[in-house]
């Protein structure tokens, strides 16, 4: 019996030892990703010259310094889903949020990928501003960024994504609207399953887990809410998230 309840509190322990270690890495990988997005945005901004014109020896370092921090930010991306994808149900902290200013926040981290891409990224604020939402900031963050930067990576040039928030009486409702390739109806069935990808996706943009939307799935359903989508006409996708809003 003694070497049960001691074989049960070290188990205890080394539960609440890998949870504080992947809150950790969480916190930490997403600083990063933050400031590694603004160093690309500063860098975008030199290159496109507007801050003057450069040498060429000076364009040449700017462009290498662009592509490091561009494999930076997806090794970043990288940790931040398999960090999150197996033990994602661990270390909710659920306090008050506003939701617009941490969309407003997402966004901002997009500036310069939107630019590069010729996608153009457009939030739809609301017009009477929203009481807060209780919620993990940092997980219900991770969803944002999944949603947007999806919209974003299956879009082409030209295209454009909006994020608009509904409320209803008992819910909130987050939704990123895209114009990109959309989901082939055979392969809507699985978009939440784990590691895959729908295979015009795969053809659009090589680099992928498949874990963005299986991750996000999860942390919903922790927060008493829902993550799905619906097909837009005549092409793209809607992907919307819902909260409760008491």
């Amino acid at each position: 019996m003694e070497n049960t309840e001691a074989l049960t509190k070290e188990m205890q322990k080394l539960k609440e030892s890998n949870a504080l270690k992947q809150d950790l890495i969480s916190v930490t990988a997403h600083q990063l990703r933050t400031s590694l997005s603004a160093i690309k945005w500063v860098i975008e901004m030199i290159l496109d010259k507007n801050t003057g014109p450069l040498t060429a020896e000076q364009e040449g370092l700017l462009k290498k310094a662009s592509a490091s921090n561009e494999r930076m930010i997806s090794l970043v991306s990288d940790l931040l889903q398999f960090n999150h994808a197996e033990d994602i149900l661990h270390g909710y902290t659920f306090a008050p949020i506003q939701l617009t200013e941490l969309i407003e926040s997402v966004i901002f981290e997009f500036t310069s990928e939107t630019k590069k891409r010729g996608v153009e990224l457009i939030f739809l604020k609301p017009e009477i501003p929203l009481s807060p939402v209780t919620a993990d900031e940092t997980k219900l963050r991770i969803v944002i960024e999944n949603l947007i930067e999806n919209a974003i990576k299956y879009s082409k040039a030209g295209d454009t994504t909006f994020v608009s928030i509904e409320k209803t009486v008992d819910t909130i409702r987050v939704n990123v609207k895209d114009t990109g390739i959309g989901i082939p109806e055979a392969d809507r069935p699985r978009i939440f399953e784990k590691f895959f990808r729908a295979p015009n996706a795969v053809s659009h943009a090589l680099v992928g887990s498949g874990l963005g939307l299986f991750t996000s799935k999860r942390i919903m359903e922790r927060h008493s809410g829902t993550l799905d989508f619906e097909p837009n006409t005549p092409h793209g996708t809607t992907f919307f998230f819902t909260l409760p809003a008491h």
